[in-house]
């Protein structure tokens, strides 16, 4: 090999090196949401206010890592042009890590909520088993993202859209329990508020599903938009459900 080729070969190697760093940050920013979800969650459990504004608080990291990450995809791109697998793995990070940012964001909303819904606010039973239900399931479509994404494992990613549609049956459920609520106006108003924290919810899976595409797409080059049920098990290529 001529020297030519071999500087070549050090900067392809480099900008692979420097590729996969970044998706070991990204894949971190999903542990820091997964934590920002957990908190949002006991918080509005046990009406913690302090905890709900360390949700709030918290949120700055997960906006450092959108923007580091972000960032350092582009400022990638000048240096070398990539091709194949490395190109869908740049062109999914930018959409994965925006998704990562928007469940940061849905887990701030939640604990904005928190202080306004009451310090011993009436509650509907019903409505706490299904947001404890929502927020378990939602938590799992988290991780499950996660993991997809690192092992590149199709038939995980493709189950979230499965999940999902539990996740917007609870919403409905939710909504609809709240609109058939009876006239304790205290207690109607805090069943508003727990729609608005289902909503909140419903928005972190339609990400997980996100991510779920990107992940697909960088196993298989193809792109499948999983929230208009085109999700299909063809052409999914050798080795796409391997973990």
């Amino acid at each position: 090999m001529d020297a030519d080729g071999a500087a070549a070969g050090a900067e392809r190697n480099q900008f692979r090196d420097e590729l996969l760093r970044l998706e070991q940050q990204a894949i971190g920013g999903f542990d820091l949401v997964v934590s920002q979800l957990d908190r949002a969650l006991e918080s509005l459990k046990y009406q913690d206010v302090e905890l709900a504004g360390m949700v709030v608080a918290g949120d700055d990291q997960i906006d450092d890592c959108y923007l580091e990450v972000h960032h350092g995809v582009l400022s990638l791109l000048p240096r070398q042009a990539p091709s194949g697998e490395d190109w869908r793995l740049v062109a999914a990070l930018l959409q994965i890590i925006r998704c990562i940012e928007r469940i940061g964001d849905q887990c701030v909303n939640i604990g904005t909520l928190v202080p306004l819904s009451g310090h011993e606010p009436p509650k509907d039973l019903t409505i706490v088993e299904l947001i404890d239900r929502m927020g378990r399931d939602v938590h799992q479509q988290v991780v499950q993202a996660r993991d997809s994404f690192r092992t590149r494992h199709v038939s995980l990613a493709k189950d979230l859209v499965r999940q999902d549609a539990e996740v917007n049956r609870l919403n409905r459920e939710i909504f609809q329990r709240a609109v058939d609520m009876g006239d304790d106006q205290d207690v109607r108003e805090w069943a508003m508020f727990m729609t608005l924290v289902a909503r909140c919810l419903e928005r972190i899976g339609d990400n997980t599903v996100d991510i779920a595409e990107q992940t697909v797409f960088v196993v298989t080059a193809l792109f499948r938009d999983f929230h208009h049920g085109a999700l299909s098990h063809d052409a999914d290529g050798a080795g796409a459900d391997s973990p």
